[in-house]
């Protein structure tokens, strides 16, 4: 979802280091890089290890991270979708393709971010990383989104902009596009099956067609 349905990592980086800084905990913005397709959890709690504070629960700083983010997503001004995601969508949904939002972002973030550009009926399947054990380059999120969708993992596509999610996606056995997202930083997409730079229906339908 983040980075190609909503361009909204400048929101998450903001909101994370908000965190940080209210929780007490150093943290160099440049790190943030390497956490991209991740759990905000997994940020915390590595910054709460390496400052010797692991009396503090991670999830009490996902849960402060999330209200901030859903604060910037009632006001709206903040959010818009990256460009091309909502033709993707709609030229899917026409040529039947069930899809499915498997994302590292929290449920009420997930559903919030999809009632705001009104898509959430277009998805058949929503996932969160959040709510499974471990969260991208874990497979988990991909293999649970297949399985809810009916569809074997070798039937699957899967869209991403983050090098986590693209081993994610790999590792759970799926065609992978990588699009090379701007507001992502430098991330390696080398393991994807094809990288793009452009998010738009021509393109999409010619990666598919051509898997």
């Amino acid at each position: 979802m983040d980075g190609i349905i909503v361009d909204s990592e400048p929101v998450h980086s903001r909101t994370k280091l908000e965190t940080l800084r209210h929780f007490g905990l150093d943290f160099a913005p440049e790190r943030l890089e390497r956490y991209m397709g991740r759990t905000s959890r997994a940020l915390f709690a590595d910054a709460l290890r390496e400052q010797g504070r692991e009396g503090l629960d991670p999830e009490e700083l996902v849960r402060y991270k999330h209200q901030l983010y859903l604060n910037i997503l009632q006001d709206g001004s903040s959010l818009q979708p990256v460009a091309g995601t909502l033709e993707v969508i709609a030229g899917l949904q026409a040529a039947g393709m069930p899809l499915a939002v498997a994302s590292s972002a929290g449920r009420s973030i997930i559903e919030a971010v999809l009632d705001f550009f009104g898509i959430r009926t277009a998805f058949a399947v929503v996932v969160s990383g959040t709510e499974l054990p471990h969260g991208k380059p874990d497979p988990g999120v991909y293999l649970l989104a297949a399985r809810q969708l009916g569809a074997a993992p070798s039937a699957c596509a899967v869209l991403e902009d983050a090098a986590a999610g693209v081993a994610a996606a790999k590792a759970a056995g799926m065609y992978c596009i990588a699009y090379r997202n701007p507001a992502s930083g430098q991330q390696n997409l080398s393991a994807a099956d094809k990288i793009i730079g452009k998010i738009s229906w021509k393109k999409i339908s010619e990666c598919l067609k051509n898997r």
